[in-house]
């Protein structure tokens, strides 16, 4: 019993207590803290205290910790068994080598044989070099699992600290990335990019999380500090369910299932070409007004993130008319595909809410791939299997109809509000198109232009006319927004699922 307890000690004393100390210094919990503070109290069982590194070479024989700067095992959050493991940066710096990747790799083959979520903890400096290629071993195992429990077990993953090099993949194949200020995400660091491009550049400014915030899109969330990264993990891992064969925990609301959101006319101007803020649509018609959103600063032209309907986890991809128009592009084809596919992995319903003029048209979207980029989002669509309902607000023209979810394209119901337009062309260049000739003899083209305008608007924009065509399932009010979508959503309820699994690659 003493030995055990001798060599825990000396496990938990990580580095020393002079390293430890100094992570405190710096505003920053340890490892064993971190877990402390995302788990259940009393709940962790810790697997692998006494794994260390076998590497002899470069002095290393007298720097082995047990553990081997990686801290791995199982607990609970909020009484639902996960996985964690966390990397410590006072053994050696975090270091990745041969033992600390496998112990890594070993909890994601566990998660995924027992179904249950896992959590990573990022906080390492990269490749331990004085190992050389036992590093692939390490990495390349930590990669592999990634990659099948993809869409098997959700995988979230905090960035604590530095997060360089092989690491840095694999928080990329996990389904989402929380990033605390002030932490880096990089594969190659300041130090080589100088030496290859002859640019100096900082380290934040290189894979700081205002960079991955906005610019990148690879991180989903930005916390203010470890605790706030651990909160939002919580949080967000109590939208999903334990594994691909099972359903996200439905919550009793207090909020009225039948509520009805009049606001809704008043936050939606009648003017297509007015602006407003979609997520306070979004807010009106969830539960409680809670919006767990994700990627906010990335494509902020498409809104996406979690909400509750009557205490149902749902999915919401929504345009933003507030920011470049509620356009379509590049970024934001990306963005609502891996969503989409994030949904579908985990059986969470997916409601679009569509105020779209059609995707972002010009030659830097045409050059950067916006036909590869918006094909994903319909392959997301036609793949996906849960309920999938869309609403109509103001417009939804051009591409926007099959990106934005029809029947065709694998949307179970389809509703729009009164004044909703529709149609593969605007009216202005529909009528220039179709009735160039005519225009062009008119004595006023202008008058002769508003008078076709209004008569194909009213003959082809509207959403009886794309109900008279079986487009549209329901006409409805703005205020019965929420009740309608409820109703389409319990309907589908247990609408069949493929048992198979589906992976969510990033995209």
């Amino acid at each position: 019993m003493a030995r055990l307890q001798e060599r825990e000690a000396q496990a938990r004393a990580a580095g020393g207590a002079e390293r430890l100390a100094a992570q405190r210094r710096a505003g920053k919990l340890t490892a064993r803290e971190r877990v402390a503070a995302l788990l259940d109290p009393g709940s962790f069982a810790e697997l692998g205290m006494f794994a260390e590194h076998q590497c002899r070479d470069f002095g290393m024989e007298g720097k082995k910790f047990p553990g081997d700067g990686v801290i791995t095992g199982y607990g609970a959050i909020a009484g639902r068994a996960v996985y964690v493991y966390a990397e410590d940066a006072t053994v050696l710096g975090g270091s990745t080598g041969r033992i600390h990747g496998t112990k890594i790799h070993n909890v994601l083959r566990q998660a995924r044989s027992h179904g249950v979520p896992v959590i990573g903890l990022h906080d390492s400096g990269g490749a331990r070099i004085q190992e050389g290629m036992d590093n692939v071993y390490g990495m390349t195992g930590v990669f592999r699992e990634n990659a099948l429990n993809s869409g098997a077990v959700p995988q979230i993953v905090g960035i604590m600290g530095t997060c360089a090099g092989g690491a840095a993949y694999s928080a990329a194949l996990s389904d989402f990335i929380v990033q605390v200020a002030g932490t880096q995400l990089f594969v190659t660091g300041p130090a080589l990019v100088e030496e290859v491009h002859g640019e100096k550049v900082s380290a934040e400014a290189l894979g700081g999380a205002e960079a991955h915030r906005t610019r990148s899109g690879v991180t989903h969330l930005v916390a203010r500090d470890d605790r706030h990264c651990l909160a939002l993990i919580r949080e967000l891992l109590d939208y999903l369910p334990q594994n691909y064969l099972e359903k996200p925990i439905k919550k009793i609301s207090r909020d009225a299932a039948d509520r009805l959101v009049p606001e809704l006319e008043r936050i939606v101007p009648l003017d297509p070409k007015a602006t407003y803020d979609m997520k306070a649509v979004v807010r009106a018609i969830a539960d409680a007004g809670e919006f767990f959103e994700i990627q906010e600063g990335f494509a902020r032209n498409l809104v996406i993130g979690f909400v509750r309907l009557d205490g149902q986890p749902v999915g919401v991809v929504a345009n933003n008319p507030a920011l470049g128009g509620g356009y379509l592009d590049l970024d934001a084809a990306d963005k609502a595909a891996r969503f989409a596919r994030t949904c579908d992995a985990f059986n969470i319903p997916i409601v679009t809410l569509v105020d779209a003029p059609g995707f972002l048209p010009g030659i830097a979207q045409e050059h950067g791939g916006l036909i590869r980029h918006g094909a994903k989002m319909l392959h997301a669509w036609v793949e996906a299997s849960v309920p999938k309902v869309s609403c109509v607000l103001r417009k939804m023209y051009g591409g926007a109809i099959p990106a934005m979810g029809v029947h065709e394209i694998g949307f179970d119901q389809v509703l729009a509000w009164p004044a909703a337009e529709m149609q593969m062309v605007p009216a202005v260049p529909a009528v220039k198109i179709l009735c160039r000739r005519e225009l062009d003899a008119a004595r006023d083209p202008e008058a002769l232009l508003e008078r076709k305008v209004a008569e194909y608007r009213e003959l082809y924009l509207t959403p009886y006319h794309s109900a008279s065509l079986l487009v549209v399932d329901a006409v409805i009010q703005p205020q019965d927004t929420r009740k309608r979508i409820l109703s389409a959503l319990r309907l589908l309820e247990n609408k069949p699922l493929p048992t198979d699994k589906r992976s969510n690659p990033p995209l």
